[in-house]
């Protein structure tokens, strides 16, 4: 009996349709046996793929189902596709014609095959057909909010269609340069154009416009801090609650993968008991900007530390036994702090600079090993777990796509479709909790100067 030949191709197949099914046909007539190759849930993260609906098993059920795979495997890393061509001693790649040049390089390996796609149809047209669009609306014009908008393009279920300062002119203006259908300098009009609200602006401008906004029946995405005292988080919370929108704060290290990977991770028990944690954050400023601004609330803790805090709250959850800080000010604010927060059985601490430069890394100690991750931790797409015995190291590699806020705004329109209003990236308990210190160090509780 002569050598079969085998064709093998790759795909999400996200809410299988006939162009999915007419790929796999004309993959299978190519050769005797087909392998399909389909993605992980968590393979797609990485890639920036934030819009999938079909979870992994779902996927691979709606591929059998169709009757042309002979072998479904799962594709899982990049560079896979090589080593699946030599295991499986693979003859064709096969893939739809939209990748037509992109992976040439196979050739090497075998024959490759762009396959003709059906006109009309993909996963993207069904989700957006299926999920409603909401038009977004951002208020605020820096550099925040600057960032955001190419971001918001790679969600799908969100139109950006409105802009609030109460400048007219630098809303506007930021209009024009990001191509955004309104511009308003009153809320009351911003708000009746607009599903959904990312606020941007100034710290202390957070609770009036959120609050707002929940009472115009919108949901809310608010930058971090969201607000700078526990009775003001918990107002908006339960604010939320009562109207069932969704407030979420937008910490973006909480949804990006490496992150959400670590805590998992160190929860499971891989370093041993966790006894220590430290987050440094730090970027050296001057001039006029908000972060020295004492009429703006800038510092070093208002402006760095939730993400610092986050870290620690999600390792060591919520019950802290005792704070103390020490602060190099100049002109009212804070340039460098440094936290102490106890807990019964650790210890932990967080690094912050804007006139003082540190190493931006984090470390999670345990009685077994512990978690290094490099600068800029919060946005890392590496770490590594590290025990007495080197040879058990282990390194972990994540993508973290743009400016990872496209990760904070895909949870925030994924609840609003499930009709989830919490997530257990940020829960709303460690958000209050978050807010909770800083309004501790703003009444100097246990503040000590240097």
């Amino acid at each position: 009996m002569g050598k079969r030949n085998k064709v093998i191709t790759y795909g999400t197949y996200d809410l299988l349709h006939q162009g999915h099914v007419n790929l796999l046909r004309r993959a299978k007539e190519l050769g005797d046996y087909l392998i399909v190759g389909v993605t992980s849930d968590s393979f797609d993260l990485e890639r920036g793929k934030l819009n999938v609906r079909n979870n992994v098993l779902e996927r691979v059920e709606a591929v059998r189902r169709t009757g042309y795979a002979d072998e479904i495997i799962i594709e899982d890393y990049v560079g896979q596709k090589i080593d699946d061509i030599q295991r499986y001693d693979v003859d064709i790649f096969a893939i739809g014609s939209d990748w037509e040049g992109k992976f040439d390089y196979l050739n090497e390996f075998c024959k490759v095959v762009y396959l003709p796609r059906t006109e009309g149809i993909s996963s993207t047209m069904l989700r957006s057909e299926s999920q409603p669009v909401h038009r977004l609306g951002i208020i605020g014009t820096g550099r925040i909010a600057q960032r955001f908008v190419p971001e918001s393009r790679f969600v799908s279920g969100v139109e950006l269609t409105a802009v609030l300062n109460p400048c007219l002119e630098e809303a506007r203006a930021f209009a024009d340069r990001n191509g955004i259908a309104a511009s308003h300098a009153s809320f009351e009009s911003f708000v009746g154009d607009v599903d959904v609200v990312y606020i941007s602006s100034p710290h202390l401008t957070h609770y009036e416009y959120a609050k707002r906004a929940l009472c115009a029946g919108k949901h809310v995405l608010c930058e971090i801090p969201m607000v700078l005292s526990k009775a003001e988080a918990e107002e908006l919370y339960a604010l939320a609650e009562a109207k069932g929108l969704v407030l979420l704060e937008a910490s973006k290290t909480a949804f990006c993968p490496a992150f959400n990977h670590l805590v998992a991770l160190v929860k499971s028990g891989v370093i041993g008991e966790v006894v220590d944690v430290r987050a440094s954050l730090s970027k050296l400023v001057s001039g006029r900007l908000r972060e020295l601004d004492t009429m703006q609330a800038g510092g070093c803790m208002t402006e760095l530390s939730p993400l610092p805090l986050l870290a620690i709250v999600k390792l060591l959850g919520k019950e802290y036994s005792s704070l103390g800080f020490y602060s190099k000010m100049e002109s009212g604010v804070d340039v460098f702090t440094k936290g102490i927060i106890n807990y019964p059985h650790a210890v932990s601490t967080i690094t912050l600079g804007l006139g003082v430069k540190t190493e931006g890394n984090l470390v999670v100690s345990g009685t077994k090993g512990y978690v290094y991750v490099p600068a800029p931790w919060w946005k890392t797409d590496f770490f590594e777990v590290r025990y007495e015995d080197q040879n058990r190291n282990r390194k972990y590699f994540y993508a973290y796509e743009g400016e990872g806020l496209r990760y904070e705004l895909q949870e925030f329109i994924s609840m609003i479709v499930s009709g989830r209003t919490s997530s257990h990236r940020l829960r709303r308990s460690e958000s209050i909790l978050i807010a909770e210190i800083i309004e501790k160090y703003l009444e100097k509780e246990s503040l000590t100067l240097i």
